[in-house]
């Protein structure tokens, strides 16, 4: 089929020109038509309902109006999550659908809800209503209104917020693509009728009846229409109010034919609405703005397009002095990004352009791959148009042109070899000739380039399965590079043979250029490498695999976060003020926060905050919370700091002042709205709290931040304000309403209406309308004091409300969040110079040892966590997905297991470069990086499939066999080029994305990293390591019967899996070596730490070596030595001892240290020689089961066969009972050489006083080293028993030393009247008058002594002996092994081999067969045992010397 393809377009060259024009055509108008953003909108599938209900608390709220839309929405399909935020006059209840729904099915079921739901929620308290349809991407563009200086007198905040919303916001909301313009700031217009309660109560006129007139006082109405003559008169009447004088003479009540007006009882004025938000701008105070909201789904490069030219038009329109100021525009971020996205291609498309045509060696064919980038690119426009892909940062940003044209630079590179190569030297081919040389070079690598790039695209196939976040960031980059591929893959096998053909030169030229003398010198070294991995094959494949350990091992030490941050350029800053700040407070700790900002960073262009919630409240943000827009100049205009980390610095530093009034917590506009809409929580790490009392809630939040600020990495650590809501609370004593007759919502109207203002219609001012509100007047009641507010009893008597309610002040929530239906208080944590996965390790670890929470309490993790848990359990199904088809596509283009798994050998080995690359660069594993190893998995292969089929095709293509080695070398020499060709040319063309520091690289980067590192060192492996391989499953003689072929691959299948680790709960063995065996026993084994410990009790024994006796006292009084009774005397004595005993003493304390220290070095020489005979013991079980194991196998295939002759009449039933048996005894042999080695292990496992079982890392056969030289008997056991003499000689000079005199000394002092004061000293000697029973002592020491000299001696000889005897048991076994090692072995194997193939071919009976088999077995089971009884004899011999 490849030939055929090639051949078509060689031939039919005028219709691929044609389809290539139409390509370059088509492809740039969908260029030029492409929607372009900056990021992929992540924004999961919401809907926003919110209830405005300005005189409700939190409690009501929730109570009212979010419980009862939660449990509608409870029951609606495919809803995936349902949060809530329940707060003074507002809720916002968010749900959360499969990716699946339509958005507008969505919105329609949530409308069916809401009908539901209405009849449950009183008209009074708000009614339920949808948010528009936009995303976190929907705020697009952000301005104020500003006011000329010299007409600032002119325009107060109502007069600017009136043409915000009459004027501006009229003229934006038409434009196509946007769904809602958001007014911010100043003073929303009202009529207001302030009324004066003394007034009132003086007039005996209720605010009721006040209410009640203006409502009657403010219609038009119809009556219909006359005829007269022949015309028709419509009549109309004019009630509505037009003017506060209207509203004035609006009559209330008359007393006693006197009219009572409005005038009379309230002060009419323009007013304003109670304010729940502000907006302030660079310091000078508040101002007046809107946000531009754009439709989901939108182009957003045409839109901001439109709603530049729409402000151009309005601005003509506004009055005089007022201008539309932008502050923030998306088209900035987005013109950033996608240049950065096309220097990256421009560049990337340059250095493929020039290695090309640098190690070509042929400008045409450069010219003629490189001309495949941009036809790729177009192509994958035309696609990207048909299947809805915007252009951005991530769905252009991950092409590389190198990856795209690796089938071009194949198929090129076999054309050119076959061509220019020394077949034509010298001629000047026709054009026909040229056409069949194209067909016959392209064919001849066409399967094998073509196989490639269907495994570089069907590992991207599983990105597209992705979903979620992380779906909706890579699915556009895996569908673009798709695009890419699949064209430049058409364009390879049609436009690259037909430009060859009709552009390269005919002439063939023998001459070399700079590409042919560089890989002439390259290749000289690659063959000088290539032949030393041949000739150390063990060597070679151990160094590649130990590498890959290393890199595994560095990979757990790298970290992990979710999405690197974008940098947006711009940041945003997150202000939260103490719980109940007034608005007015707010607004005075933003200005100033902006003019700190101002004055200290000549970087910042301006800085917004918008104070609270705006009139579509997206955002539930209470006054006490701000979102301050900090807009920035370009980064090469910045002074103040040389990173945005430093920046963040120096502004919470400039803002120092205010942190006693506010807390500042920094993040960047666009990843603050993502991370508010996706997980209800503007952070990195959301740290929920569930539970049900909100005060006990609050206090463990707090107790929870004070121990996360301690976590390294943690920063910006803020509790969600949930609490410190003062409330004044109205309590009605409902006995008294009774006994007045009052009802209580009667007293509710009159509190709402007094203070939050009663809307009794609207006022038309031409199109604008305006509130006609009632409420008291804030000049005359600043307080809530009920004595001012009355009440008509049913008595018609008018009481004070005070009559019937008292006042409390209490601290209730600030706000109630609820998740899944539970309340929740959030602490966000942001998250700085760290990875975000060690950060919340740390957090969930540290609240679980200091944290102690109530039963129903628990803990969940959100934010950009959250996001990274499910994006790992994806690719934990995505990454085995790839690799299976991986493995599945090359069986089908090898059809053989085993060579499909060397190919694939080189999916783990390009791990290497990839962990290595970021390891280097201090990356940490992203999901971004993830999808760069998916992408290098196919990548890395390509070469594989290219070398394989080379050399298979070598094989092929000779007619007589040539050996393996000889194939290796032919090929590798003309692999070369190719080979680095496509790993270079594929890793630098990542290098601007590697490098580059511009908007939007963070993504990139660590993308581009992981497959310029994986390449190099894939490449490199490659081209070593395949050879290697191939050279292994062809040259071992077991290997070329396809039954041994097979277990190989499934050999090298299991050790594939093995490289991947995979968790596990259970406990596995712990493999490790013989060292650390011996060193793990020697830190655990009891003998010896006893040891230990009597050495240092012995040493503890030197404070008894000087041992005085007890000092006497004595005193005497009376008649001593004189006349008087009143003489006395103080004597003190203190017997020394011998002066020499203690000498003695402390020389024997001596040689028992002595004595320990030589007896702990024996133990742990006979520590080390029990694990080593226990590790000896394991390998002889391990060997002797393996063999078991093996001749069962045998044993049941003689089995089989015997049944099989038995049937076939060949054999008797004699021979084929005995078939049976010895299939019998066999497996029992094999299950007591399995019961053997688990004793083995066991006792492994015991003498290395290991908690978790142990095994050797090398089960093979093999002897340990001894030195049969006349060697010194052990120092440890010789040492040991002299140093059991010296003790009892030093024990018999401590007996001798009694006969040394002792010493004492002594002194008196007298007072024997008249005399006083008199001293005396005294010096005495001792020693032993009768010494018998010493001298009695001092001959049982010498006793003792010879006794231990004598058997002393007898140790040291019987060590001698045994050692000779040891000497000549290794003697013995060694001459056996020597036997088996050098005949007997061989002599089995090829008694196996041949009583194989006389069985095979039945020349032998059964029992010659048999015969032949247990002797092999016999003489392998006998080297088995002489290697142990040689290693356990080699390991005693070990211990006494």
């Amino acid at each position: 089929m490849f030939n055929a393809i090639v051949r078509f377009s060689v031939r039919k060259k005028l219709f691929v020109g044609l389809t290539t024009l139409f390509l370059l055509i088509g492809g740039i108008y969908a260029m030029v038509t492409l929607p372009i953003d900056a990021v992929p909108d992540i924004t999961n599938n919401q809907v926003q309902i919110v209830t405005v209900s300005p005189t409700l608390a939190p409690q009501e709220v929730e109570q009212l109006i979010t419980f009862p839309i939660e449990i509608a929405m409870s029951n609606i399909m495919n809803v995936e999550e349902i949060r809530s935020v329940s707060r003074f006059g507002l809720s916002l209840v968010t749900v959360v659908f499969k990716e699946s729904v339509p958005t507008l099915q969505a919105r329609q079921l949530i409308n069916e809800q809401i009908q539901t739901v209405s009849g449950e929620i009183p008209p009074e308290l708000g009614t339920p209503e949808l948010m528009p349809v936009t995303t976190g991407l929907g705020e697009i563009y952000q301005y104020t209104l500003n006011v000329a200086p010299g007409y600032r007198d002119k325009y107060d905040a109502m007069e600017l917020r009136t043409i915000q919303d009459w004027i501006v916001k009229r003229q934006l909301s038409g434009i196509p693509g946007i769904v809602e313009i958001n007014s911010f700031g100043g003073y929303l217009k009202q009529y207001e009728v302030a009324v004066d309660p003394d007034a009132l109560y003086s007039l005996n006129i209720t605010i009721g009846e006040v209410f009640e007139a203006m409502n009657r006082n403010n219609q038009n109405t119809g009556g219909s229409y006359i005829e007269k003559v022949n015309r028709a008169y419509y009549i109309r009447s004019e009630g509505m109010i037009g003017s506060l004088k209207d509203i004035e003479r609006i009559v209330v009540a008359n007393r006693n034919g006197i009219p009572i007006h409005i005038s009379d009882v309230a002060t009419v004025r323009l007013g304003s609405a109670k304010r729940f938000g502000a907006m302030t701008m660079d310091g000078t105070g508040e101002c007046v703005g809107g946000i531009a909201m754009m439709l989901k789904g939108a182009n957003a490069n045409v839109v901001t397009t439109e709603l530049e030219k729409r402000v151009e038009k309005v601005q003509k329109m506004l009055p005089e002095g007022i201008s539309i100021e932008p502050y923030l525009n998306r088209s900035e971020l987005v013109n950033r990004n996608i240049s950065t996205v096309i220097r990256n291609l421009i560049e990337g498309a340059v250095i493929v352009f020039l290695v090309l045509i640098i190690f070509l060696g042929n400008v045409r064919a450069g010219l003629i791959v490189a001309s495949v980038i941009p036809l790729a690119m177009l192509f994958a426009f035309i696609l990207m148009r048909i299947f809805g892909v915007s252009a951005n940062l991530m769905s252009l940003g991950a092409i590389d042109f190198g990856i795209v044209v690796d089938g071009s630079i194949v198929i090129l590179e076999g054309i050119l070899a076959h061509i220019y190569g020394s077949r034509f030297r010298g001629r000047t081919l026709s054009q026909e000739e040229m056409n069949r040389e194209v067909e016959n070079g392209a064919g001849g690598v066409m399967r094998s380039a073509t196989f490639a790039v269907l495994i570089i695209l069907i590992v991207f196939f599983p990105i597209l399965t992705l979903t979620g976040i992380e779906g909706k960031y890579f699915t556009p980059m895996a569908k673009t590079l798709v695009f890419c591929i699949i064209g430049a893959l058409l364009l390879s096998l049609t436009y690259v043979p037909m430009m060859a053909a009709l552009f390269l030169k005919r002439t063939i030229k023998d001459k070399k250029v700079f590409a042919d003398y560089f890989f002439e010198k390259l290749n000289r070294g690659y063959q000088r490498a290539l032949e030393w991995c041949l000739h150390h094959v063990r060597i070679t494949v151990s160094a590649a695999f130990l590498a890959l350990a290393i890199s595994l091992f560095l990979f757990t030490k790298l970290g992990a976060e979710f999405i690197p941050t974008l940098d947006e350029g711009d940041f945003a800053m997150q202000m939260t003020l103490p719980a109940g700040s007034s608005l007015t407070e707010s607004i005075e700790v933003s200005r100033l926060a902006e003019q700190a900002l101002k004055k200290e960073f000549p970087e910042i262009r301006h800085v917004v905050a918008k104070i609270g919630t705006a009139e579509v409240p997206t955002d539930p943000m209470a006054v006490e919370d701000a979102d301050v827009m900090i807009v920035m100049k370009p980064f090469k205009e910045w002074t103040s700091a040389s990173s945005r980390a430093e920046m963040v610095e120096k502004m919470k530093a400039a803002l120092e002042p205010l942190s006693d009034r506010a807390e500042f917590n920094f993040s960047q506009p666009i990843q603050l709205r993502f991370n508010e809409l996706m997980t209800g929580a503007k952070a990195d790490i959301a740290v929920k709290l569930y539970g049900e009392d909100m005060e006990e809630l609050y206090s463990k939040a707090k107790e929870v931040a004070r121990f996360v600020e301690k976590i390294p990495g943690a920063s910006d650590v803020i509790v969600e304000q949930a609490m410190g809501l003062p409330q004044l609370v109205v309590q009605y004593n409902r006995a008294k309403i009774a006994r007045y007759g009052i009802n209580i919502e009667e007293l509710n109207t009159i509190v709402r209406t007094a203070y939050a203002g009663e809307s009794a219609g609207v006022v038309f001012e031409n199109e604008r309308r305006f509130d006609f509100v009632l409420r008291l007047d804030n000049d005359k009641v600043k307080d809530l004091n009920l004595d001012k507010l009355f009440v008509r009893t049913t008595d018609g008597i008018q009481i004070p409300v005070s009559e019937v309610a008292t006042i409390d002040l209490v601290d209730g929530p600030l706000q109630i969040n609820r998740d899944a239906t539970k309340r929740r208080i959030v602490i966000g944590v942001n998250v700085r110079g760290a990875d975000i996965q060690q950060v919340v390790n740390d957090i969930q670890h540290t609240l679980e040892q200091n944290i102690s929470l109530k039963p129903g309490y628990y803990f969940s993790y959100g934010g950009q966590f959250e996001n990274l848990q499910n994006a790992i359990n994806t690719l934990l199904v995505v990454v085995p997905v790839a690799l299976s088809l991986i493995l599945l596509l090359l069986f089908f283009a090898f059809k053989s297991v085993t060579y499909t798994l060397v190919v694939f050998s080189t999916v783990p080995l390009s791990l290497i470069g990839g962990i290595l690359a970021l390891w280097l660069r201090g990356l940490p594993f992203s999901i971004s990086a993830g999808v760069g190893f998916i992408a290098l998995f196919g990548v890395a292969v390509l070469n594989g499939i290219l070398m394989i089929n080379h050399f298979n095709g070598v094989r092929r293509s000779t007619r007589y066999s040539m050996t393996t080695s000889r194939i290796i070398r032919e090929s590798c020499s003309h692999l070369l080029r190719p080979v680095f060709l496509t790993g270079l040319v594929a890793s630098l063309g990542f290098v601007p994305m590697a490098i580059a520091t511009s908007a939007g690289a963070e993504v990139q980067r660590p993308l581009a990293t992981v497959v310029i590192g994986g390449l190099l060192v894939s490449t490199v492996l490659t081209l070593l390591i395949i050879p290697v391989f191939y050279h292994i499953v062809n040259s071992t003689v077991m290997l070329r019967h396809g039954k041994m072929k097979k277990w190989f691959g499934f050999a090298v299948s299991f050790f594939l899996l093995c490289s991947f680790p995979i968790g596990a709960n259970a406990q596995e063995a712990q493999t490790m070596s013989l060292e650390h065996a011996i060193e793990m026993a020697v830190q655990n084994n009891p003998r010896l730490r006893i040891a230990a410990t009597d050495v240092k009790r012995i040493r503890a024994a030197r404070g008894e070596v000087v041992e005085l006796a007890s000092t006497e006292f004595s005193y005497s009084w009376g008649q001593l030595n004189g006349t008087e009774r009143k003489d006395k005397e103080t004597a003190v004595t203190q017997p020394i001892g011998s002066i020499l005993a203690p000498f003695y003493k402390n020389a024997l304390v001596n040689r028992q240290v002595a004595t320990g220290n030589y007896y702990k070095q024996m133990v742990e020489k006979e520590v080390k020689a029990e694990v080593k005979r226990a590790w000896a013991y394991y390998l002889y079980a391990y060997n002797l089961r393996d063999m078991y194991r093996e001749q069962s196998m045998w044993a049941d295939r003689l089995q089989q066969a015997g049944e099989l002759r038995y049937q076939q009449g060949d054999i008797t039933l004699l021979e084929k009972s005995m078939t049976t048996t010895i299939a019998a005894d066999m497996r029992n042999n094999l299950f007591q050489a399995t019961e053997e080695l688990k004793l083995a292990a066991s006792r492994l496992q015991w003498v290395c006083y290991s908690d978790v079982p142990v095994t050797p890392d090398e089960t093979s056969v093999r002897l340990y080293p001894v030195r049969m030289d006349s060697l010194p008997l052990s120092s440890a056991h010789l040492n040991y028993f002299h140093s059991q003499v010296d003790e009892k000689q030093a024990m018999l000079n401590i007996a001798r030393s009694r006969f040394f005199p002792e010493l004492s000394v002594g002194y008196v002092r007298q007072n024997i009247l008249p005399d006083k004061g008199l001293d005396s000293w005294m010096v005495g000697v001792s020693f032993p008058v009768w010494f018998l029973p010493q001298r009695s002592k001092i001959r049982q020491a010498k006793f003792e002594r010879n006794m231990a000299q004598t058997q002393a001696d007898a140790n040291a000889r019987e060590l001698s002996n045994r050692v000779q005897e040891l000497r000549a048991t290794l003697r013995r076994y060694g001459e056996s092994i020597r036997f088996y090692t050098t005949t007997a072995l061989r002599e089995a194997d090829n008694l196996v081999s041949t009583a194989d193939l006389q069985f095979r071919e039945s020349e032998t009976d059964i029992t010659e067969y048999v015969q032949s088999m247990n002797a092999a077995r016999e003489i392998k089971k006998g080297y088995i045992e002489a290697v142990y009884q040689y290693n356990v004899a080699a390991l005693e011999y070990e211990l006494y010397h």
